[in-house]
């Protein structure tokens, strides 16, 4: 089950089984207490896959891997036409002073294919290359197994979301005046425009005072990932994983296997307070724990407005640490944004190419 702890109050999170949703179980009170007005805008699945833990564990462990390899290897995977948002980007992002964000290095993939999808998006929105651009690997003998493990993962979770996507259909069917059955899992199962982040929270930096501090986040409970909400319909989160990265340098060789061995994962983080936190419709801000052999899906501005606004996007952040309580600890995890793809209708006025850049301020 997923738990939560607030500040202010105990709240819970919903948990479904994979098998209820694979039945179509799931109630419609669940949805509503899951993703409605006075939720928290996200669901726990369980009961995954066998294979899902040790994948989660193995990707997780290549993102300190990918993180810790020589400049000159990563300046090899960025793609700085897409405005870094395909393969590697750290510090290009700004935050809300406009200062670089510094604390995370993400890699960026699209997890789902389709030849003629993928031309057409091309042909429709030349210029959205953020969302066209194919996809870049480091090589097999720099990470071996490292794309064939991205994919793997991502197809597991993009097949958990449109289980969940199937289920907010019944209740748009149910509640909603001539929504059209199956809307949001044909965007999830089809949608050349989700897009999947490795993420790497660095340790903390040695503490510094607030003007020499590399972010504007820093002095803030999100320094990890300032509050925001999701563009998409649903993001797919793996648990968090924590590595010390002092006790177990992620430098090592291939294993007999191929591939670089699973790191070390702690069971918690020394703060108990770091990790993933949402703001509730009250402005109460909750903490939430993804159980490793769980999934979690956020509810997303998409969602929201494809639903009429039954469902409601979530605002979350990323809460860090100090170096006195964090020592060389790094956090780790794996998003997937299920987008509808460019000419997808969100509204009965816009596509979501226009969502995109309305929200983003991207040229499309």
């Amino acid at each position: 089950m997923g738990s939560v702890a607030s500040e202010d109050e105990a709240s819970t999170a919903v948990s479904v089984s994979l098998s209820e949703l694979k039945d179509n179980t799931v109630s419609l009170e669940t949805l509503e207490r899951a993703f409605g007005p006075a939720s928290l805008g996200i669901i726990i699945v369980r009961d995954l896959p066998p294979g899902y833990p040790e994948l989660r564990h193995m990707l997780l462990s290549y993102s300190s891997y990918l993180t810790n390899l020589p400049d000159s290897t990563l300046a090899s995977v960025e793609k700085p036409e897409t405005s870094y948002s395909v393969g590697w980007s750290c510090g290009k992002e700004t935050l809300a002073n406009g200062r670089y964000d510094t604390l995370k290095g993400s890699y960026y993939a699209q997890p789902v294919h389709d030849a003629e999808l993928e031309r057409k998006a091309r042909e429709l929105y030349p210029k959205c290359i953020e969302m066209t651009s194919p996809n870049v690997w480091p090589s097999e003998d720099t990470l071996p197994g490292f794309e064939q493990l991205f994919e793997q993962l991502c197809h597991i979770i993009v097949d958990t979301a449109a289980l969940v996507a199937r289920s907010c259909d019944r209740y748009g069917v149910a509640k909603l005046e001539d929504y059209q059955p199956g809307t949001l899992e044909n965007i999830v199962r089809t949608s050349v425009s989700t897009k999947a982040r490795l993420l790497h929270y660095f340790p903390p930096p040695p503490s510094k005072s607030e003007d020499e501090r590399p972010d504007s986040a820093m002095a803030t409970d999100d320094d990890w990932c300032a509050t925001h909400t999701d563009l998409g319909a649903l993001t797919g989160l793996t648990s968090q994983m924590f590595v010390d990265e002092e006790a177990q340098p992620p430098f090592a060789k291939p294993d007999k296997s191929g591939t670089l061995p699973p790191l070390p994962e702690l069971d918690s983080h020394p703060d108990p307070k770091t990790g993933l936190w949402i703001k509730d419709r009250s402005g109460r801000t909750t903490q939430i724990h993804i159980p490793r052999d769980c999934l979690a899906f956020q509810t997303g501005q998409a969602l929201e407005l494809i639903t009429r606004g039954s469902f409601k996007a979530v605002p979350h952040f990323v809460r860090g640490t100090t170096v006195d309580k964090g020592g060389r600890i790094a956090r780790n995890t794996l998003a997937v944004f299920t987008q509808p793809n460019l000419w997808e209708m969100v509204d009965d006025r816009r596509d979501f190419a226009t969502l995109a850049q309305a929200i983003l301020g991207g040229t499309v």
